[in-house]
């Protein structure tokens, strides 16, 4: 009996960068994400009472791209469904398949997703399997599990906006709801520091210390701003987090930097065309090379105009689908 689940990446507008305690990924401070319910990963699990192990394999579907885990990446997927496993009371080992209808470890938040999804599928087998009526978990608990894994997984639980604290994450709400969404891909290639190396390296920069005071008065800032529908001010906190984290990167010990040639000229081109129109998207970036972009519904000509502009030069996601360069 194959059980699947799927979960949407997201992205934060206050970062998580840092960990307080790195085995329950509990961060330096709280953050701020918006569900990208297009970029999702799926996760199919089966019992399988003659295997030694569970074991892991790529999802193979028209719809979805390949994916191959490092043995790092394997292990660590799979020490987190050791951790489900006895949480759900399951036994016996299982095949594991996942993959993501989108690039994977190159900033997208791929790692969020898949740890989200993986999460589900083991307690959608809990419920399926259970005689009886088992009591389902709430999507609170389900997301403090899913923590232990990935910690930004657990934003990935509520939609559209989740915010992650120190007892940890929760849906909140803005008047801002049905973002559209685009990526200018600036590197589509695995990423040679990794997310979980970025949380170690950071704290090594001379400029993380006040970092968590800075990210709680953004967040602060940026929920009274959202609030109050100042989407020009909003991109401004947005803006300024992001490179606040890069910078983190860029004076870390040993340094090291996601942003390309491609990246910053895309970030230019952006701030520009915001300077010119007074409007514009939220413009932010993960641990990677590649850029993210939020529009309200009343954008379109802004989104269409980006698409324009970019797609030359590079791929695009947006909630069309991937955008091959031409």
């Amino acid at each position: 009996m194959w059980v699947e689940a799927s979960a949407p990446s997201n992205i934060a507008l206050i970062k998580y960068m840092g960990k307080t305690d790195a085995n329950a990924n509990r961060p330096t401070n709280s953050s701020l994400s918006y569900s990208l319910d297009r970029l999702r990963s799926f996760v199919r699990i089966n019992k399988n009472r003659n295997l030694a192990t569970d074991q892991w394999s790529a999802l193979k579907r028209a719809d979805l791209r390949a994916i191959e885990l490092s043995e790092k990446g394997k292990e660590k997927f799979l020490k987190h469904f050791v951790l489900l496993k006895k949480e759900f009371k399951i036994t016996d080992h299982f095949e594991i398949e996942s993959a993501n209808n989108f690039p994977s470890d190159c900033g997208l938040a791929s790692s969020a997703s898949s740890f989200a999804a993986l999460t589900l599928a083991a307690h959608n087998w809990m419920i399926e399997s259970a005689e009886g009526m088992p009591v389902p978990y709430r999507p609170k608990e389900l997301a403090k599990l899913s923590q232990k894994g990935s910690g930004s997984s657990c934003r990935s639980f509520f939609t559209p906006w989740a915010l992650w604290h120190s007892t940890g994450a929760e849906s909140i709400s803005f008047p801002y709801e049905n973002l559209k969404h685009q990526v200018i891909l600036c590197d589509e290639n695995i990423k040679l520091v990794s997310s979980s190396e970025a949380h170690t390296r950071v704290l090594t920069s001379d400029l993380f210390k006040g970092r968590p005071a800075r990210a709680e008065e953004r967040l602060q800032n940026l929920i009274q701003s959202l609030r109050k529908e100042d989407w020009k001010k909003s991109f401004e906190i947005v803006w300024n987090e992001f490179w606040d984290m890069h910078t983190l990167f860029h004076t870390s010990v040993p340094a090291f930097m996601y942003m390309n040639e491609m990246t910053v000229k895309a970030l230019r081109d952006l701030h520009q065309m915001w300077q010119e129109n007074d409007d514009g998207p939220l413009i932010t970036m993960d641990a990677g090379s590649n850029i993210h972009l939020l529009y309200r519904p009343d954008q379109k000509a802004s989104y269409f105009e980006v698409i324009s502009h970019f797609r030359p030069l590079a791929n695009l996601w947006t909630d069309e689908g991937y955008l091959a360069k031409k």
